[in-house]
């Protein structure tokens, strides 16, 4: 008996056996250690930023300068943030065609995954606003009423009060808001684009923002009734009394001049 005794394994043997064939064969770490999320993240982002140094070196860096330092033909993009790339160039205003006073929207040469990848790389040279989630600009529940006081006190001096542009001094202009898309609207407010000042947190809140955004999608998009008929633009009471100056009394005066004639060929007669 005690010689089988002698020959009987430990019970803690068999654990010992899988896990030494576990630690050779690499599956004891996969079994124990959890992947490392953060490391992955990090690794693409590096490999985004990297891909969006090549973008930059061939759309922007001719005029905003090889390390987004700026140059006269350019401001510097240090601290502009992801959210202003991804404004800038997902509306197609950049890279621009030619330098000046106003760069107008244009079609987008650039996909989503591109421009994601530029915005890392700029964001990479400076801290400065993020790109917006869905949840920050989504207007859905917000207060339209209270997005139409914020809006006529801080946004319609220059864009009009129903979000259809105007113009500005020396060469510039306030572009219109119609079907501009939400994300890209709290992106302006964020950064400040052109000639545009900016609305960070500190100063309107993400709440207000989002009313703002309501506001504008009820009275400048393409579901908007107009229950006047024609707006001529929504300019107001000055664009509609000079239309009826022009044409009420242009054709008041055409009447005349039509009825003068016929009196004179009456009397000739």
């Amino acid at each position: 008996m005690k010689k089988l005794s002698a020959r009987r394994r430990h019970p803690l043997a068999a654990v010992v056996v899988l896990l030494l064939a576990l630690a050779a064969t690499g599956g004891l770490y996969a079994a124990f250690a959890p992947a490392d999320k953060a490391q992955a993240d990090e690794t693409a982002q590096s490999l985004a930023i990297d891909e969006g140094k090549k973008l930059y070196a061939v759309g922007c860096a001719s005029c905003h300068g090889t390390g987004g330092q700026g140059t006269s033909d350019g401001p510097s993009l240090v601290g502009v943030g992801a959210a202003a790339v991804d404004f800038q160039v997902g509306t197609g205003r950049m890279p621009a065609q030619q330098p000046g006073a106003q760069v107008p929207k244009k079609k987008n040469i650039y996909t989503q995954a591109e421009i994601d990848q530029l915005a890392a790389y700029v964001a990479a040279l400076g801290a400065g606003p993020s790109v917006p989630t869905d949840k920050q600009y989504n207007p859905e529940g917000a207060d339209i009423g209270k997005g139409g006081e914020l809006f006529r006190s801080n946004c319609a001096q220059c864009h009009n009060f129903t979000g259809e542009g105007g113009a500005l001094t020396h060469g510039k202009f306030a572009p219109t808001l119609e079907d501009v898309s939400p994300k890209h609207i709290y992106e302006a407010m964020q950064t400040g684009p052109q000639n545009m000042p900016s609305f960070p947190d500190t100063t309107m809140p993400e709440k207000e923002k989002k009313d703002i955004i309501a506001y504008i999608d009820a009275v400048n998009s393409d579901k908007t009734a107009s229950p006047g008929g024609l707006k001529l633009g929504g300019l107001g009471p000055v664009s509609e009394g000079l239309f009826a100056w022009i044409f009420g009394l242009g054709t008041l005066i055409a009447v005349a001049v039509w009825v003068a004639a016929r009196t004179a060929k009456a009397k000739k007669s």
